[in-house]
């Protein structure tokens, strides 16, 4: 089973992490990544830009609305996530606990919907099967 850790962070959180020396973020957060290489688990993952470099296209009206950020007031930010392939929601969880993540930071964990989760005879989940096993096989 696949499982995303998505790291969500506040304002406070964000400005706590200024003071703590980049280098020893980095070397954390690598220390981490390797242990779930090493193990087998981390399927993928990455950290996002500011918030402020992003944008956000809101679908409330006909037409879609994007607003440039930084969004104005942000109570968390969506600021980076994990893939793990793992066994279980509490080896995810076990997983999750480890995260060199610092005060005022959270992470969401959620499973990822697999192609058994949705009904096999959907022409839309057929062609998914079809669309993935075409970009295993570029990319192998």
């Amino acid at each position: 089973m696949k499982y995303m850790l998505i790291m969500r962070t506040t304002d406070e959180a964000l400005a706590a992490s200024a003071e703590v020396d980049f280098e020893q973020i980095i070397a954390e957060m690598g220390a981490f990544n390797e242990s779930m290489i090493k193990a087998g688990v981390l399927a993928g993952g990455d950290g996002l830009t500011d918030a402020a470099e992003g944008f956000v296209i809101e679908f409330t009206d006909e037409e879609p609305l994007i607003t440039d950020g930084p969004y104005g007031e942000t109570k968390e930010l969506f600021n980076g996530f994990w893939i793990l392939d793992v066994a279980s929601a509490e080896e995810a969880a076990e997983w999750a606990r480890k995260a060199p993540l610092g005060k005022g930071n959270k992470l969401e964990v959620r499973r990822i919907a697999g192609v058994e989760d949705f009904p096999a005879d959907n022409e839309w989940i057929q062609k998914e099967a079809g669309w993935r096993a075409e970009s295993e096989a570029k990319n192998s």
